[in-house]
């Protein structure tokens, strides 16, 4: 007998016919109709067999007791801390702006967030008019939207009212300052040179002077474009009410357009009050296990941000078990995006997993939220972009949670319509109904995780952080038990539920609002 399995005759003979059962969907691009190899069989990306099976089997029959479902799903106790972003001094408008700021802001929607946040700071510091933020368009998302698409700018503009001056689109004497202007040559008005968290003296000492300096016809310019500008202001050393000031833009100022929200209400509200419907290919031991749900978690739902997208996938060096193919086609990813310049690329993916550096996976996100004692009853919406290999990578994490649902499986083409193949417009319903949900866990740490992990602390709501260090440890066991398992995942988490973590030098105020954003209660 195989003793690293330990289970009986009737439990491997059910886990033999699961697996011949689920061997169309883990082979999409192997196997026909018959099980003949298809044509697409060498093609880039074919699906890889679970990794994982012990624990697969455990997972599906784990019990989980009362208790465990009252101590997740229960909403954070008070921790002493509550949201102030009040400027310290009452606001007073400059009455003399020294000239206007323009910035041109990089990355996805959440980097673009917290460059928004940066760019009223800035404004603030140099006493200057912001024009709203130019959004880049993204390499990998190919998304135009601009600021007006994706936030309420009439409600921008007004939250902002009495700490700076803010216009939709610079004046007509300036209308030469252009996006397309600064990028056919070197112009004097155009700030290249910001670091990398600048101080605020950076930029009284290298903005301003542009805002103040004379052109041959002894005109003030007037103006400054800084770009690129993501990650351009220091997190540390900087007045209480600059700090402050972000976190008024992050928190309050910064709103979805109505349409948004209306489709993430609409999400949610099918969350919450609609039945979920399971798949006749459902075994019926999933479905006598649905009758026991406890009906204490009844109305809540769990969001997961799965970021398992070919960037993600390339960027993290990893292995994701989809063969040679696949390491070929993202090591010639990485070449062309990066120019191979990828950090994580001269590591194995063992010593990768050994420090916690690897994505988890959908089939091991599944096991982590089985482990943590969510039920197959648990109502699970999946916020993520495209999943790299598409629906049959994520067969395993749909058997562990059959009521899985994402933007489209609940909402239909018509409420769609409108946010249809704009990454950012669908990465914004997802933030929303992030925030809407009960739990919100990440399994891949960036610029959306770090966001909600901040706005979500700051309005103490429950987010699990996993422990990447301990899984990647966990995952490289393949002996290991499911009792043993889930005890180390127990174990792991315990203080990683949403507790108030306050800020450390260097560290962005955006994943860590207190005590910048917070005060003690």
């Amino acid at each position: 007998m195989n003793h690293h399995l330990h289970y009986n005759y009737h439990q491997r003979m059910a886990f033999a016919a699961l697996f011949l059962l689920l061997l169309p969907f883990f082979f999409p691009n192997r196997f026909g109709p018959l099980g003949r190899a298809s044509p697409s069989m060498f093609s880039e990306w074919n699906a890889p067999k679970p990794r994982h099976l012990p624990l697969i089997m455990g997972a599906l029959h784990r019990q989980i007791s009362i208790k465990q479902q009252y101590d997740l799903w229960s909403p954070l106790a008070i921790q002493g801390w509550k949201s102030c972003v009040q400027i310290t001094k009452t606001p007073s408008m400059p009455k003399i702006p020294q000239g206007y700021i323009q910035v041109f802001l990089d990355g996805g929607l959440n980097q673009q967030r917290m460059g928004i946040c940066d760019a009223v700071a800035v404004a603030k510091i140099l006493n200057a008019i912001l024009v709203i933020p130019h959004l880049e368009v993204n390499p990998v998302w190919q998304d135009s939207s601009s600021f007006t698409d994706i936030f309420d700018l009439d409600h921008f503009i007004f939250t902002l009212r009495d700490e700076i001056s803010i216009v939709k689109e610079v004046p007509s004497e300036y209308s030469w300052s252009s996006r397309e202007y600064y990028a056919t040559g070197i112009r004097a008005t155009r700030i290249k040179t910001a670091p990398v968290h600048a101080s605020a003296n950076w930029y009284l000492e290298n903005v301003l002077p542009v805002l103040h300096s004379l052109d041959l016809l002894m005109f003030s310019y007037g103006i400054a474009a800084i770009a690129p500008f993501s990650h351009r202001l220091a997190f540390d050393n900087l007045p209480t009410d600059i700090q402050r000031l972000r976190c008024k833009v992050n928190f309050q100022a910064l709103v979805f357009v109505p349409h948004i929200k209306a489709l993430g209400d609409t999400i949610v509200h099918r969350l919450r009050h609609s039945p979920g419907k399971l798949k006749a290919s459902d075994s019926e031991f999933l479905r006598k296990r649905m009758d026991d749900t406890d009906r204490a978690v009844a109305g809540k739902f769990v969001v997961l941000h799965l970021r398992f997208d070919k960037d993600m996938a390339a960027h993290s060096a990893c292995d994701f078990g989809g063969g040679k193919a696949e390491k070929l086609a993202l090591a010639k990813y990485r070449q062309v995006l990066w120019q191979g310049r990828v950090l994580n690329s001269q590591f194995t993916d063992e010593e990768l997993r050994n420090q916690g550096r690897c994505p988890l996976t959908p089939e091991e996100i599944g096991l982590l939220l089985a482990a943590l004692g969510f039920n197959n009853g648990t109502r699970l919406y999946l916020a993520s972009h495209k999943v790299y290999g598409g629906k049959a990578r994520i067969i395993t994490l749909q058997k562990l949670f059959p009521l899985l649902e994402d933007k489209k499986s609940i909402a239909s083409a018509e409420e769609l319509a409108m946010v249809e193949g704009k990454a950012s417009l669908l990465s914004a319903v997802d933030y929303y109904v992030s925030m809407q949900s009960d739990i919100f866990i990440s399994a891949s740490p960036g610029n959306m995780h770090n966001a909600l992990v901040g706005h979500r602390a700051y309005l103490n709501l429950k987010t699990i952080r996993p422990n990447m260090a301990l899984l990647g440890k966990v995952f490289l066991n393949k002996s290991m038990e499911w009792s043993n398992f889930q005890q180390a995942v127990l174990d792991g988490h315990k203080n990683r539920q949403g507790l108030i973590r306050l800020r450390k030098p260097k560290q962005s105020i955006y994943t860590y609002p207190a005590p910048d954003c917070m005060c003690q209660a």
